[in-house]
C-alpha cells in the first residue's frame, strides 16, 4: 500500500533563505461587539461591511482595484541582532568562575556562542492614515529592528506596538502623515466562490499580485489557539506573510499567514486571518497593550454522533461540558457536566471549538445568554464572563498611557503552567513568572530579560504567579528593580534600571 506523506503548514516568512515551518491545530472567528465597534471607529479604521455584488460576470481585469490596494501594503524587514548563547563543555564544572577562566574550546564549564545576526523578510497592510499597520507575529517576533518600505519607496524605522502569539497577530506604527490606509471589509460575508487578489513582497522581489478565489473558510491548520482561517487558492509564497487579501472591490478581507505544502511554495492551499479577527486583536493591542479575552470555566469535548444520541439530540451540533471549573462563571451560573452549549451570546455553537472562540471574543463583565440542552429539554441561562486567567501585562507600551510610577515597563508575563514548563524546560522546584514578552526598546530588555525567562522575586520579595508580579510591579518607589530570574543558563540576578526612560 502506498503511504501518503502529510503535507507542511508553512509560515510564508522568508527569513535567512529559510521557510519557517509551523504546526498543526485550530479555531473559528470573532464578530464585533457594540463596544468594539466604537474603539475602531476612534482608531480610524476605514470599515466597508457591504455585501459583494455576486450576480455581475467576472470582469476582464483587476488593474483599478490593484492600483487601489498596491500602495496600502508595505515592505517589512526585519533583525535580530546577534546573540550569545552558551553550551556545556566537558571536564569542568558550571560556574562563574570557571567559565571567566575557562571559556575557551579547550577548556570546560560553558561555552559561549555567538549566533549571527539574522535578517527576515515579510509584508504589512497599512490600516491607518497615522501609521498602523497590520501584519503576522510570526513576522516581527523577536525582532531587534523592524523596517517599513512604503511602494513609493519611503523607509521608516518601526515600532512593535504589540503582538498576540495566539492568533498570530502583530501590529507596529510608523510616524507619518496621511498614509493611503486600507479599508476592511467585514470578513463574515464572504463566500465559498468569491474571487480574492492576494498582494505581497514574495522572496523581496517587491510588490506582487495573485488572483484566486475563497476554496473555504473557517479552516484549521496551525498550531494556534484562535484562528479561523480563509482558504485561497490565491498563490501565496515566502515573504507573503503579513500581506492583503482583498476582495474585488479593493476591501481588505483577510492578512495572508501560512500555505499548506510539501515543497515550501505555492501549491493553491494558502490561509489568511480574517479581517475581523485581526482588527479585534489590533483594537486590543492598541488601546489596552494586551489581547483581553473572556473565559467562563467550563472544560469541552466536541459532540459526536454517539454522544448526541445519549444526550437526546437531534444531531451533534454544540459542545459538551465535560467538565465545570469550580467557582468559575459556569459554575456560578448554574451550568453543569453533561450540559450541551448550542448558544452563545445569540449565535448558534456548531462545535467546540466555536465556542471557544466566541467566548474569547466577549469582553470580561459582560453577562451574555447561553442556550443549553440539560436532560432532554432547551434552557437559557446568563453567564457573567471574566478575565481569561494567568494572563498579565506588567506595564503597558511606551505609545500606550500607562501609570508612571510602575516598572517593568513592556514585559508581559504569564503563570508557570504545565504548558509553559515542557516549552520552556523550567525545572519543577522552580516558581515563579514566565516572561511571554518584551519590548525591544525597553529597559528590561537592556538588563537582559528576554521570554522564557521565569521571574522568581522582584526586589527580594517572591513571585508566585502573574498577579504577584503585577503587584510587586505597581507604583514603584524607586525605578530601579532587582530581579531573580531563572533562564536556560541558570539562575542569576538582572537590575533593570529605568529612571533614565523617557
Amino acid at each position: 500500500m502506498m503511504k501518503i506523506k502529510a503535507p507542511k503548514i508553512i509560515a510564508v516568512l522568508f527569513a535567512g533563505g529559510l521557510a519557517l515551518a509551523a504546526g498543526v491545530s485550530m479555531m473559528p472567528t470573532a464578530h464585533a461587539s457594540d463596544q468594539s465597534s466604537a474603539k475602531t471607529q476612534s482608531m480610524g479604521l476605514v470599515m466597508d461591511n457591504h455585501a459583494l455584488v455576486r450576480d455581475a460576470k467576472a470582469g476582464v481585469s483587476y488593474a483599478d482595484v490593484v492600483k487601489k490596494v498596491m500602495p496600502s501594503v508595505v515592505k517589512v524587514e526585519v533583525t535580530t541582532a546577534a546573540k550569545e548563547t552558551s553550551m556545556d563543555m566537558p571536564g569542568l564544572p558550571n560556574n562563574p568562575r570557571s567559565r571567566q577562566f575557562f571559556g575557551s574550546p579547550f577548556g570546560g564549564g560553558r561555552q559561549g556562542i555567538i549566533s549571527p545576526p539574522m535578517h527576515g523578510l515579510g509584508s504589512g497592510v497599512i490600516v491607518t492614515k497615522d501609521g498602523y499597520i497590520l501584519t503576522n507575529n510570526h513576522v516581527v517576533d523577536d525582532a531587534d529592528k523592524v523596517k517599513v518600505t512604503l511602494q513609493d519607496g519611503r523607509e521608516f524605522t518601526a515600532k512593535v506596538v504589540g503582538k498576540d502569539k495566539e492568533s498570530d497577530v502583530a501590529v507596529v506604527k510608523i510616524e507619518a502623515h496621511d498614509l493611503p490606509a486600507i479599508t476592511l471589509a467585514d470578513s463574515s460575508l464572504i463566500q465559498v466562490g468569491d474571487v480574492v487578489l492576494a498582494v505581497g513582497n514574495p522572496f523581496g522581489l517587491g510588490q506582487t499580485v495573485t488572483m484566486g478565489i475563497i476554496s473555504a473558510t473557517g479552516r484549521a491548520a496551525m498550531d494556534l489557539k484562535y484562528q479561523d482561517f480563509i482558504q485561497t487558492d490565491a498563490a501565496i509564497n515566502p515573504g507573503n506573510s503579513g500581506g492583503a487579501l482583498v476582495d474585488t472591490d479593493g476591501r481588505l478581507i483577510g492578512i495572508n499567514t501560512a500555505i499548506y505544502s510539501e515543497s515550501g511554495g505555492s501549491e493553491g492551499i494558502g490561509l489568511a486571518i480574517p479581517t475581523d479577527l485581526a482588527r479585534e486583536v489590533m483594537v486590543s493591542l492598541v488601546k489596552d497593550g494586551k489581547v483581553t479575552r473572556g473565559y467562563i470555566g467550563v472544560h469541552i469535548q466536541p459532540l459526536t454522533a454517539a454522544l448526541a444520541k445519549e444526550f437526546a439530540l437531534k444531531n451533534d451540533q454544540g459542545a459538551l461540558i465535560d467538565e465545570v471549573v469550580p467557582n468559575g462563571p459556569a459554575a456560578k451560573a448554574g451550568l453543569q457536566n453533561g450540559d450541551v452549549i448550542l448558544q452563545f451570546n445569540g449565535k448558534a455553537i456548531a462545535d467546540a471549538r466555536r465556542l471557544s472562540l466566541e467566548v474569547a471574543s466577549v469582553a470580561p463583565g459582560e453577562k451574555v445568554p447561553v442556550g443549553i440542552w440539560r436532560d432532554g429539554a432547551a434552557k437559557t441561562v446568563d453567564v457573567v464572563v471574566k478575565d481569561l486567567p494567568g494572563q498579565a501585562q506588567l506595564a503597558k507600551n511606551d505609545s500606550i498611557q500607562s501609570d508612571a510610577n510602575d516598572t517593568l515597563q513592556g514585559v508581559a508575563v504569564t503563570d508557570l503552567s504545565a504548558q509553559e514548563r515542557q516549552q520552556f524546560s523550567v525545572p519543577g522546584k522552580i516558581q515563579g513568572a514566565v516572561v511571554t514578552q518584551v519590548d525591544p526598546s525597553s529597559a528590561a530588555a537592556d538588563a537582559g530579560l528576554k521570554p522564557g525567562d521565569v521571574i522568581m522575586e522582584i526586589n527580594k520579595q517572591q513571585v508566585k504567579s502573574a498577579d504577584d508580579a503585577v503587584k510587586l510591579t505597581s507604583n514603584a518607589k524607586d525605578r530601579t528593580t532587582l530581579l531573580h530570574v531563572w533562564s536556560s543558563d541558570g539562575s542569576h540576578y538582572l537590575v533593570v534600571d529605568e529612571s533614565k526612560a523617557g
